[in-house]
């Protein structure tokens, strides 16, 4: 089989790379090949389009898809680099990457995280430190020295039986002697009943002080975003706050996309190490703020959805999109920062806290914990939104879920000119309802570069209402404004021009964008609905809303009604709790109660398949409109479109 050279030149920077591929590569492997990493939101299915590449006049590629791709891009040379085949030696420009730019929540945040009434350091949780001073041996006391360990430990922390790695047995010699035989042992109870069995996690030198930090985190696992808490177990308090976009993005935006990629050759070992580089960088950055070291953090309790504990631990995900879709565990066991490949102490437990189905994992439970469901009197309905829409209905004596797979699009992609909530971001939007001129706010206040979700939210409620989009999402191109126009993918919706834009492009909203958010929000919609439909209860009876997550935040509500992605209730039963998952991790970090609550109201929830029959076809189809096609449902949008 014949190598070819391919030279890859970086617009942004100029600089260049080359890589010699067989015939038949795809241009993805020949840039890995060179060292370059670029981003595959989709998974490399030829889907999200971010994968682009200019190939030169002449040269020799096939592309297997062109989905993305206009017939004035193919013209011009542009390809999919996952969908592209080597034939030949190639010249490539990469165009500038979209950069991820966060602002990370600050400690003074952090400090204002209130720590559990009745936390006490030596009963509510399960770390332990214990300080112990052995008599040396003699030739009179021939005891080895993990047998005069043990027996001191017992001794002082009424200890049956303690369990200890080979890694660190073979350290505890060295311990023993250089501190003079005073020695600190943290201890793990979590593996047996309190006085009964334990694990010792690591032996520090010297008698510790008690009010010396005991360094621990929780973390939460989002499709999207990483979220660390590092945590003193001593006091209980949040020290430091981080957050980093999730390093799996690159090779999948949505679960689906990164269990294919998954299965894919090395794919599995590359989108854990993504996700543990995540980790590590995190708390990192969290020990820097508080100067410790991250091998002082002896513990990390992790949530996520069912893929991101399956992709974290190296356990195949493949069975969790194929019927009966059915996860490998719902309650991973207990393991060591060691055997994830996490930077903390070596030997620190890592505990994955219980899901409840291959969509609903325990970044729900979580959630459901801190918001308070399981303890709820009256009827109230949980939604976490995100790239999965998951959603809890009940109360303390019953609780039934449900996810429904709403796409990326509200977080940008398979839009068009659809970004993440970074700097240059529209956020929102309002469209004059006699010229249709639109007005906007883009986060960091310049040029806009794109249009996040929130944005999306706005400009499709406004177009609605404004009639430049009908009830079916279509637009209506006979309008008397420049603003619409035939595209290559149907009407669109001019939000800037590019005479205003940071890049000299027009921003646009396309058919397809529009048909893609609709999507996303019939997703929702329909979930929480046949939710309410199978216990017998009526939306209009939901005494709460409590909404979830990072995304959640920034929901403009009467937009989101008015879209037919929330429903139309008063907007004070609406309530945005944020991050629950993280806030449910430490909870469950702090308090063996709370831990054991956490698994408690994973058996008690009832999941309902979603695609287990017609019904929630059905009820997809009816919300695929503006707001519905009954508009009984809607009645303040109604009233809305009455007066307009």
């Amino acid at each position: 089989m014949t190598d070819h050279t391919v030279t890859f030149t970086f617009a942004e920077t100029g600089a260049t790379a080359t890589a010699q591929v067989p015939t038949g590569s795809l241009l993805v492997e020949a840039l890995h090949r060179a060292g370059v990493d670029i981003g595959q939101p989709c998974g490399g299915q030829g889907r999200c389009g971010r994968c682009i590449v200019q190939v030169a006049a002449g040269g020799k590629v096939r592309r297997r898809s062109s989905l993305r791709l206009s017939q004035e891009d193919i013209a011009q040379g542009y390809a999919l680099a996952c969908q592209s085949v080597v034939e030949g030696d190639l010249y490539i420009t990469v165009p500038p990457q979209e950069k991820i730019e966060r602002r990370l929540t600050t400690d003074r945040i952090a400090s204002e995280i209130r720590v559990p009434d009745g936390y006490e350091f030596t009963w509510s949780q399960t770390i332990r430190r214990v300080s112990v001073s052995l008599n040396p041996p003699s030739m009179d006391d021939q005891a080895d020295d993990w047998s005069r360990l043990q027996t001191a430990l017992r001794t002082k922390a009424n200890i049956e039986q303690i369990n200890c790695s080979i890694g660190l047995l073979s350290r505890i010699g060295t311990v023993l002697r250089e501190s003079d035989w005073n020695v600190t042992a943290i201890l793990d109870m979590a593996t047996g009943e309190t006085g009964g069995l334990a694990r010792l996690i690591d032996l520090r030198p010297g008698i510790g002080s008690e009010e010396e930090p005991l360094w621990s985190a929780a973390i939460d696992i989002g499709t999207t975003t990483v979220t660390v808490w590092l945590v003193d177990l001593v006091t209980g308090q949040v020290k430091a706050q981080v957050a980093e976009y999730n390093g799996q993005i690159a090779r999948g935006e949505d679960v689906v996309s990164r269990i294919i990629f998954a299965s894919k050759n090395g794919g599995a070992d590359e989108l854990q190490q993504r996700v543990v580089n995540t980790i590590n960088g995190l708390i990192e950055l969290a020990c820097k703020r508080v100067k410790a070291k991250p091998e002082q953090v002896v513990k990390a309790t992790v949530v996520g959805n069912s893929t991101m504990a399956h992709l974290l631990l190296k356990i195949p995900a493949a069975s969790i999109r194929l019927s009966p879709f059915i996860t490998a565990v719902n309650h991973p066991p207990l393991t060591t920062t060691r055997e994830v490949g996490l930077n903390l102490c070596p030997e620190g437990t890592v505990d994955c806290l219980p899901g409840v189905a291959s969509y609903v994992g325990a970044d729900i439970t979580a959630g459901v914990l801190s918001s308070g469901v399981y303890l709820s009197e009256e009827v109230v309905l949980f939604l976490d939104v995100g790239t999965n829409g998951e959603m809890v209905l009940g109360n303390r004596d019953w609780m039934v879920t449900c996810a429904c797979s709403a796409g990326p699009a509200f977080e940008g992609a398979g839009v068009v000119d659809g970004m993440r909530a970074t700097e240059g971001a529209i956020e929102e939007v309002w469209v004059n309802n006699e010229t249709y001129e639109p007005t906007y706010r883009v986060i960091g206040g310049g040029k806009p570069r794109g249009i996040c979700g929130s944005g999306l939210i706005s400009l499709l409620a406004e177009m609605f209402l404004t009639g430049v989009l009908d009830k079916a999402g279509n637009v209506n191109v006979d309008l008397k404004t420049r603003r619409v126009r035939e595209g290559d993918h149907g009407g669109e919706y001019v939000i800037a021009w590019g005479a205003e834009t940071e890049h000299g492009k027009d921003i646009v909203i396309t058919h397809v964008d529009i048909d893609n958010l609709l999507r996303a929000k019939a997703a929702i919609y329909a979930g929480f609905t046949i939710l309410a439909d199978q216990v017998g209860v009526p939306l209009e009876s939901v005494a709460k809303m409590l909404i979830g997550g990072s995304f959640g935040k920034y929901i403009n509500v009467e937009k989101a009604v008015q879209i037919g992605l929330l429903p139309d209730m008063p907007w004070e039963r609406f309530e945005f709790l944020g991050n629950t998952a993280i806030r449910g991790s430490y909870y469950a970090l702090l308090s063996q109660q709370s831990r054991d609550r956490v698994a408690d109201i994973a058996k008690r929830m009832t999941y309902i398949e979603l695609s287990a029959d017609n019904t929630f076809y059905e009820a997809f189809m009816s919300a695929m409109f503006l707001p519905h096609t009954d508009m009984s449902r809607f009645p303040t949008v109604e009233a809305v479109l009455r007066k307009t």
